[in-house]
């Protein structure tokens, strides 16, 4: 087969019997089918081909008996640049439907109009792929920028709070009270007041005022519960 706007069909002409047939030949000592359809096809067309889908098998009778050959599509590269085999008077490239009409042989004629449409085909496919691959620009390595993180923001340090008169917290067991530096009581009374008398079922909270700094709370040493409370209460006495 020949490409072109319409492909062509190879069909050749035999010297003795002057008869239009497909090109074939027999096999060669260790050759394969495809290898020798290949030889043959050189040999007969003249043309160097590229063998691509297998079509089928023919299988007929003659003098000797039956004969067995495989058909592949191929695809002549280029003008002709060998010369044709003695027993090859000819060779003609032509449309499906005329290499049909040319053959001289009913079998092979019926072979062709069933394998022909499906090398059309096959060509087809491939000839779309060639310019599909064609029109593809070459792929760029680009390189990649790099990427690097920003590095980690340092938190800015916390505003340290002016000094102010802060309530001590008072803890026993579950309860927490928190004392108002401003109520109307006795120091003796807010002790007494602040023992649990039962089982603690909430936490008395009074109008809680700023906390002190961490830097004034480290500076203190550790009181008792008692000590606390009654030097905070007399403080403001």
């Amino acid at each position: 087969m020949r490409q072109g706007q319409t492909p062509l069909v190879a069909v050749v002409r035999l010297r003795k019997r002057n008869e239009w047939v497909l090109p074939k030949g027999k096999l060669d000592d260790g050759e394969t089918p495809r290898a020798a359809a290949e030889r043959e096809v050189v040999e007969e067309t003249g043309h160097d081909v590229a063998v691509h889908e297998f079509l089928g098998t023919l299988v007929y009778e003659s003098r000797g008996g039956s004969k067995v050959v495989h058909y592949w599509r191929m695809e002549a590269r280029g003008g002709a640049v060998h010369e044709l085999m003695r027993d090859v008077k000819a060779v003609d490239w032509l449309p499906l439907a005329d290499a049909v009409d040319r053959l001289s042989r009913d079998y092979e004629r019926a072979f062709l109009e069933n394998v022909g449409p499906i090398a059309l085909s096959a060509a087809a496919h491939a000839a779309t792929i060639r310019r599909a691959r064609a029109k593809q620009p070459e792929k760029r390595r680009t390189r990649r920028p790099d990427v690097t993180a920003p590095p980690a923001a340092t938190p800015a340090p916390a505003p340290s709070l002016p000094d102010q008169p802060s309530p001590e917290v008072a803890q026993h067991d579950d309860v927490t009270v928190v004392i108002d530096a401003a109520a109307d009581t006795s120091v003796d009374q807010a002790v007494e007041e602040a023992q649990p008398a039962g089982p603690p079922s909430f936490a008395l909270e009074i109008e809680p005022v700023a906390v002190d700094t961490v830097e004034s709370r480290t500076r203190r040493q550790p009181r008792s519960f008692i000590q606390k409370l009654r030097d905070w209460l007399r403080r403001d006495t």
